[in-house]
């Protein structure tokens, strides 16, 4: 029986109930990330941290260690590494932490007499600077562990996630077995190869980002004790951590270094602080990207933004961290899905 719709139009449905399939498929994917917040979020932390410390823990099993030693060890190196890390950026910013504010608020008063009422509102919020902090950190903190404090929520989802961490890692040789098991046997080849390429994807990305935030806050801490630059430790560290948001987070730390610098040190410091800052970005976009992250997923910066700001969205500041890695996971499964069944080159 012909059908009544030319080809063209046929073709058009199809795409058209396929997008409407995927994103009724999101739309579920996200409620329930909402609604289970408490248990997802330690796995998908528990899932960066097995990405990132994988190479590890393969090293120790290559020295014949056994599976769950090796794992333990990696876990206490995480601990060891995440705790000194934390340690060293909690205590430069609040040593410099008040010292950065300053500078902030003479920035401001300086803009004041340049550009009037946007100097002014700069200037209040340099000033509410700690309770916008806290009422952020408050709303971004609300529904994760009810009842119990930030701290605690804090610890209790970090100490879940480590134990996560743990039996991914342990039972890592049975997550094959495991997926075929789930898969129709037909399919399950082909939900193996766009696991493995998933995780490729985010262990590239979390090995990657963490090399270049370090090497980002290293040269411009080094720029700025150069130019004397009050708060350097501090704002290199803030650099680190902004890293892990792409593009957002450099924009934001490298724009408080050149305030500091700025009302501390002068225009002509203020001008050598934002050559620091754009020749690093500058490094990395087009030095540091391309030769550490070259063999993960590739995305746009358009998509990235996109993917930060929906994160942000839904998880607040977790969204914005867990936001780059989950849609270079997405990444990974359609470029594995377009090699198996796309149309032949």
């Amino acid at each position: 029986m012909t059908s009544l719709l030319p080809e063209g139009v046929r073709r058009l449905a199809a795409w058209c109930a396929v997008a409407l399939a995927v994103s009724g498929v999101g739309a579920v994917g996200i409620w329930l990330t909402i609604t289970f917040k408490t248990a997802v979020t330690p796995v998908l932390l528990a899932i960066l941290g097995t990405a990132l410390l994988g190479p590890l823990f393969r090293r120790l099993l290559a020295m014949r260690l056994n599976r769950s030693v090796a794992a333990g060890l990696t876990c206490v190196a995480v601990v060891a590494v995440v705790g000194g890390a934390g340690y060293i950026v909690v205590s430069a910013l609040v040593d410099s932490g008040d010292q950065i504010v300053s500078s902030l608020k003479q920035a401001a008063k300086d803009l004041t007499k340049h550009f009037g009422a946007a100097g002014t509102s700069l200037n209040d919020v340099a000033s509410n600077a700690k309770s916008l902090l806290g009422k952020f950190g408050a709303t971004a903190a609300t529904g994760v562990l009810t009842g119990i404090s930030v701290v605690g929520e804090l610890i209790a989802t970090g100490v879940l996630a480590l134990l996560l961490m743990f039996f991914f890692l342990r039972d890592s040789h049975k997550a094959v077995d495991s997926l075929r098991s789930f898969a129709p046997s037909e399919t399950g080849e082909t939900v193996e190869a766009m696991a493995r390429r998933a995780f490729e994807a985010v262990e590239g990305f979390m090995r990657g980002t963490t090399v270049i935030a370090l090497i980002d806050a290293v040269c411009i801490t080094v720029g700025l004790l150069f130019l004397q630059v009050p708060g350097a430790v501090g704002l290199g560290a803030l650099v680190f951590v902004g890293a892990y948001i792409p593009y957002l987070g450099a924009f934001l730390s490298g724009a408080v270094a050149v305030l500091v610098a700025l009302a501390d040190r002068g225009w002509v410091t203020g001008l050598w602080a934002l050559g620091v800052v754009l020749a690093v970005q500058v490094l990395e976009g087009h030095v540091l990207q391309p030769m550490i992250q070259s063999r993960t997923v590739q995305m746009h910066p358009a998509v990235v933004i996109l993917a930060i700001t929906a994160g942000a969205s839904v998880a607040g500041i977790l969204g914005m961290l867990l936001a780059v890695p989950l849609t270079a996971a997405a990444f990974g499964v359609i470029s594995e899905l377009r090699t198996r069944y796309g149309p032949a080159a």
